[in-house]
């Protein structure tokens, strides 16, 4: 009996962590991988007259970026954007950041089917906080974290993002670039990352919100039962 409910317990902790990163490194994954979110910000942000390049080239040169920065391998380029060799040093330490953030999303995915299929084909039962599923339960934990988290941030992104640099490149001061030596950064503006502050948070309380109101629903149901 003891052995049975250390599974349980066990198998609904990794459930309940592998949902959590699972749903944050999908969202931090969308202004990376989906690249006209940064496409349709050129015009509106008037990227072409603070760089002096054409639309063409700018796209190239944010493209040979991303490529470097989300495919193993390679070597840094910034297309017709001039660059400085502490800038190039800042892409490799986002590169391991970025590796990181796909791997552990492939990892609590397959986490997240492994649970399902032994919770739905060999019958494991799963704890039920707050009468709760375990995905719900992490989506309604994650949303009060991100939600807390982000009035923080919208009251001073300045500051945020100094302290999102100091916190995940500890020491270093190559983030800080001078738009005369690296010109990628006259491309990416902070209204840039900002906006992809808002779809990533966008995306995570989007996502909880979702598994939080099917587990309610769901809870609800059980109860008449």
């Amino acid at each position: 009996m003891k052995e049975k409910t250390f599974v349980r317990a066990l198998l609904s902790t990794v459930a309940v962590l592998a949902t959590a990163i699972a749903v944050i490194t999908f969202s931090i994954g969308l202004p990376i991988y989906f690249r006209p979110f940064y496409y349709m910000q050129i015009e509106p942000l008037g990227i072409e007259e603070a760089t002096g390049y054409s639309r063409e080239e700018i796209i190239e040169g944010y493209d040979e970026v991303l490529d470097y920065l989300t495919r193993p391998g390679g070597e840094f380029g910034a297309g017709v954007f001039k660059y400085s060799e502490s800038g190039a040093s800042h892409f490799d330490d986002c590169k391991v950041l970025f590796t990181l953030n796909a791997v552990a999303f492939v990892i609590c995915a397959m986490f997240i089917v492994l649970v399902v299929y032994l919770e739905r084909k060999r019958g494991a039962r799963l704890c039920r906080p707050l009468g709760l599923s375990p995905y719900s339960f992490a989506g309604g934990v994650t949303l009060f974290t991100f939600a807390t988290l982000g009035i923080f941030v919208s009251v001073d992104f300045d500051r945020a993002f100094r302290i999102f640099h100091a916190v995940f490149f500890p020491g270093k001061d190559n983030w800080l670039f001078d738009p005369r030596l690296d010109e990628i950064i006259l491309a990416m503006p902070s209204d840039f990352f900002m906006n992809a502050a808002i779809l990533i948070a966008s995306s995570i309380i989007l996502i909880c919100i979702v598994l939080l109101a099917v587990g309610t629903v769901r809870a609800v149901r059980l109860k008449r039962k």
